[in-house]
């Protein structure tokens, strides 16, 4: 293996090697980036891809948030958010996701997030430059807090739309 080689995989692990204290450690959501989506949304100013792991997929495919169930333990979403710019190649206007700006992630656990509703809470915030995430916030409260208007949907505010 070159130098170089040695280099770049050093980098890749630091990469995600951050962690928002008392909560959630990027490494704790390995391979989101092939995790299905459940739904774009978009502000005025960025356009975000909220994804979620099998077990959260297979519970919104059982009806959630409308069986009234619960979200079982060991379910992950990731919402990755990017600055937004239009399509110049497009026949009609579209707006595309440009930089991304952030990457946030919920994880359903029950005993250790009892004061959080069930649920740990992370934002990252990437950087371009050093191609590295860098945790934002201090614990999992600036998530619940937000969610707390969702308590009925079980904390989750993204729904399911038919395919």
């Amino acid at each position: 293996m070159s130098m170089f080689a040695v280099t770049l995989t050093i980098a890749a692990q630091d990469r995600t090697s951050g962690a928002v204290p008392n909560t959630l450690a990027f490494s704790e959501f390995q391979g989101y980036e092939t995790w299905q989506t459940i739904a774009p949304s978009q502000t005025d100013d960025g356009i975000k891809a909220i994804l979620g792991n099998r077990i959260m997929i297979d519970t919104y495919k059982a009806g959630f948030p409308g069986n009234g169930s619960a979200v079982p333990d060991g379910a992950m979403m990731v919402k990755l958010e990017w600055s937004k710019m239009a399509n110049e190649a497009s026949p009609y206007p579209v707006n595309v996701p440009d930089k991304l700006k952030t990457a946030s992630f919920m994880l359903k656990d029950a005993k250790r997030f009892a004061e959080t509703g069930g649920w740990g809470y992370a934002k990252f915030v990437y950087d371009s430059a050093s191609d590295t995430f860098k945790a934002s916030g201090t614990d999992s409260g600036c998530g619940y807090a937000c969610h707390t208007r969702v308590k009925a949907r079980d904390f989750v505010f993204t729904s399911y739309p038919r395919r």
